[in-house]
């Protein structure tokens, strides 16, 4: 996708990895952005502005873990912008002691999210079509014993963000969707590891995370970016110590389908 005059909305922009996707999407010469967080972040919001004046750049507080917030903010949203050609859905917390709250988050809100998204952008009833990408972790791509509940629900990002890939839907609404998946990343999210773990008497195994190479948020937001521009619908991409890897995955499973003699 060409991101030139296009209107972006990004869930979680104020977040360690987000609010650098904000400026790497601006930078882009994108239209205009709207940024959906549970609390605005003046001082972003300002530095953005003076930054990138060729762009209109809009924050509607919502609720991740809350339906009707959820629809509030795409409903505002819309009527600030008019239709929109991308969103990001960047929400995102780990922690295993919280177990409502990490799949209110991370799973539940971005299928809300994505839902409620579809409407707006669906070619079938007057939308024009569109990109959704949504963020899940390489704790989505393999089991993470240290925080088993967090892979879990990123595990399930990664499923329905391939499910509503389907050439099917596709057809029908003319929306893409990717998965991208960043590997350890220097944020808040991944802050003090141990006291986040799934058990308390394993929380050494968190604590191994500490000790994992890292990258830094700017390089991976630059790279969520060059994979919104270049990557195909279906598509999952490891975003891990700067480099991108499209993700493959083996078929382990198809229906067997009746043969009409069974079927009759």
């Amino acid at each position: 996708m060409d991101l030139k005059g296009k209107n972006v909305i990004y869930e979680g922009g104020f977040g360690g990895i987000g609010q650098h996707c904000l400026k790497q999407f601006l930078a882009k010469g994108i239209k205009n952005l709207v940024i959906f967080d549970l609390k605005e972040n003046a001082e972003i919001l300002e530095n953005l502005r003076k930054s990138y004046p060729q762009s209109k750049i809009f924050f509607v507080q919502f609720d991740i873990t809350n339906k009707d917030s959820i629809t509030k903010a795409f409903k505002t949203a819309v009527e600030k912008i008019g239709q929109f050609d991308v969103l990001v859905n960047g929400c995102g917390m780990m922690d295993d002691t919280k177990v409502d709250l990490m799949i209110d988050i991370n799973l539940k809100g971005l299928i809300n999210s994505t839902l409620t998204a579809l409407p707006y952008m669906d070619k079938s009833t007057g939308g024009r079509g569109g990109l959704i990408i949504n963020i899940s972790s390489v704790a989505g791509l393999e089991p993470t014993s240290a925080v088993t509940i967090y892979s879990a629900a990123k595990h399930g990002v990664t499923a329905f963000t391939r499910g509503m890939a389907n050439p099917v839907f596709y057809d029908h609404h003319g929306v893409s969707f990717i998965t991208i998946c960043p590997g350890i990343t220097e944020t808040d999210l991944v802050a003090n590891p141990q006291t986040k773990a799934t058990f308390e008497y394993a929380k050494h195994l968190a604590g191994l995370l500490d000790m994992a190479a890292r990258q830094g948020p700017e390089i991976c937001a630059e790279n969520l970016v060059k994979v919104a521009e270049t990557g195909k619908n279906g598509g999952v991409y490891m975003l891990d110590l700067g480099e991108i890897k499209e993700v493959t995955f083996p078929v382990f499973w198809k229906p067997v389908m009746k043969s009409s003699t069974e079927s009759s």
